[in-house]
């Protein structure tokens, strides 16, 4: 393949409606991403913390006993500490980014769509009964010209 084939195809490839619409929601999923971190540091958080400690990611227990942090460098010293506050927190992130996902994006699409979908049928059943009257009328049209032949005897319909 010549190198004109490959950057045809690649430039191809990159206009794609799938590729460009892949790096947007990238985009603005980091951006949302950023709002649902301050949303848990800003307010779950504090919310836990009327209960125990602000940060999630204090809440730890000890494996092997007994676990010291130095104080100035954060670094554990001595003793495995389980970070489960840490879990906690991204737990928490997730589901709250999953929630906003759903109910402000999947759902109303999702009605949305029904909603459209609805539509379509309703446009196709209107089709349908038109298609039906169409050919009741045809019929009625046909037994009329048959009564005026009998009519006539046979000559044709009279106009």
């Amino acid at each position: 393949m010549s190198n004109k084939g490959v950057w045809a195809g690649f430039k191809e490839f990159l206009t794609r409606g799938n590729v460009v619409d892949l790096a947007v929601a990238v985009v603005i999923g980091a951006a949302f991403t950023n709002i649902v971190n301050s949303v848990v540091k800003g307010v779950i958080n504090p919310l836990v913390g009327a209960i125990g400690t602000q940060d999630l990611d204090q809440y730890s227990s000890c494996l092997k006993s007994p676990c010291e942090v130095d104080p100035a460098t954060g670094e554990v010293m001595t003793g495995i500490p389980i970070m489960w506050g840490t879990v906690l927190s991204a737990t928490l992130s997730f589901l709250i980014t999953a929630a906003v996902v759903y109910f402000l994006m999947v759902l109303p699409m999702a009605k949305y769509l029904a909603r459209m979908a609805d539509r379509r049928k309703a446009k196709e059943g209107v089709k349908e009964t038109l298609e039906v009257t169409e050919l009741e009328v045809l019929k009625e049209i046909r037994d009329e010209l048959m009564a005026q032949r009998n009519n006539g005897q046979g000559r044709g319909p009279q106009y």
